[in-house]
């Protein structure tokens, strides 16, 4: 799977990359690129292998099978010091010992640059980095927000054709990394250098990303846009891990060209759209997810409108947020809970637990794909 950049604009090329610890086969058959000047993440539950991927590429580890091309030049046996790639880990690794200046200028020194050129090259990349000011600052006297910059700056200095970072919003708090994952791609913008992230944090991905790589059990499930992977996972892996999700599992009961008709194992009756690649049939085994967002909530039927999909029941929790406020329904019928997105209309403000109400969503937001995917539970409602 590529991310559709024209050969001659890409910076990282992998090609079949394969890496085994034992049997396990940590990264298995991964192919793909990364256009030049681009923040492209890899995305995935822990173990998945995307670590194991980026030490690849930066030469810590070495693939069992495949090639690695930066700007078109195989890398793959040229060792971690000698390759144009630089990489910021989660914990930043600044040395307390050095000021701000003297971090940054760290690199170029083992590099052997001439005294001469340091001091300019280091003013230069803290004013890429907004920083202008801060050589002389102590590290310790830095907020996270300025340490991460520098970090990043640190690499920048050394004109890396790709940059590699690994989870480093990871050791933040959340209001803090809320912020920086804004900072970290418009940084990324301006100084116009490659990025490659990895994360297991879905909304850091979908924030930041130009394209963001799917990963599972060391495979890439699907590559796209943030866009893409939200309204049109191609896989019941990407519909449940990427976003939240209402799922259901059931059989189809019938199917034409609109759409399916599916009875779930808590014998609620569904219209749902297939999803991904190839169609369904009578009796598949299915499995289906609806976004919290997509459903209608209504305090009596009429509020629904023209909807494919109807259920009634009773508010089991109420989860507010402000404007991520959610809703907790018990379906009447079938017993399944069903979290709904509270609009911030206001006419939801005195709603109440064990009030009825009304929900309702339309075939096409019911997104169906074959069932047996273990892996679709992740994250799903």
């Amino acid at each position: 799977m590529v991310s559709g950049a024209p050969a001659n604009d890409v910076d990282l090329e992998c090609r079949r990359l394969v890496k085994r610890f034992g049997g396990l086969a940590a990264v298995d058959d991964v192919s793909f690129t990364i256009a030049e000047g681009s923040f492209f993440s890899i995305l995935g539950p822990s173990g998945c292998g995307k670590t194991t991927l980026l030490r690849m590429i930066a030469g810590f580890q070495y693939p069992d099978e495949g090639d690695i091309l930066i700007k078109g030049r195989s890398i793959v046996s040229v060792p971690p010091n000698r390759r144009p790639v630089n990489m910021v880990f989660q914990h930043l690794a600044l040395f307390p010992m050095m000021n701000v200046a003297e971090n940054i200028a760290y690199g170029l020194k083992r590099r052997g640059t001439p005294r001469s050129e340091i001091a300019p090259k280091v003013q230069a990349v803290l004013e890429r980095v907004g920083l202008p000011d801060s050589g002389p600052m102590r590290v310790d006297r830095l907020s996270g927000g300025q340490k991460q910059r520098i970090a990043i700056a640190r690499c920048l200095v050394l004109d890396p054709a790709l940059l590699l970072l690994d989870e480093p919003l990871g050791a933040l708090d959340l209001k803090l990394r809320e912020r920086l994952k804004v900072e970290l791609k418009e940084l990324q913008s301006q100084v116009g250098t490659t990025f490659a992230y990895i994360t297991h944090d879905q909304s850091e991905a979908l924030v930041m990303s130009d394209h963001v790589a799917v990963m599972n059990e060391g495979r890439f499930v699907q590559v796209g846009t943030p866009q893409e992977l939200y309204f049109d996972p191609q896989t019941a892996f990407v519909a449940g891990f990427v976003g939240d999700s209402n799922r259901w599992t059931g059989r189809v009961e019938d199917a034409d060209t609109t759409g399916v008709k599916v009875v779930t194992a808590d014998d609620l009756s569904l219209l749902g759209a297939p999803a991904g690649a190839g169609g369904l049939a009578r009796g598949d085994r299915v499995e289906i997810f609806v976004r919290p967002e997509s459903i209608i909530l209504g305090h009596d039927a009429t509020r629904l409108g023209a909807v494919d999909n109807r259920v009634r029941g009773r508010v089991e929790n109420i989860l507010f947020d402000g404007a991520n406020s959610r809703v907790m329904v018990r379906d009447g019928a079938s017993g399944h809970e069903i979290m709904v997105t509270l609009p911030q209309t206001g006419e939801f403000a005195a709603l109440s637990r064990g009030q009825e109400v009304h929900l309702g969503w339309t075939l096409a937001q019911a997104k169906c794909f074959p069932a047996g995917d273990d892996a679709a539970r992740a994250g799903a409602a």
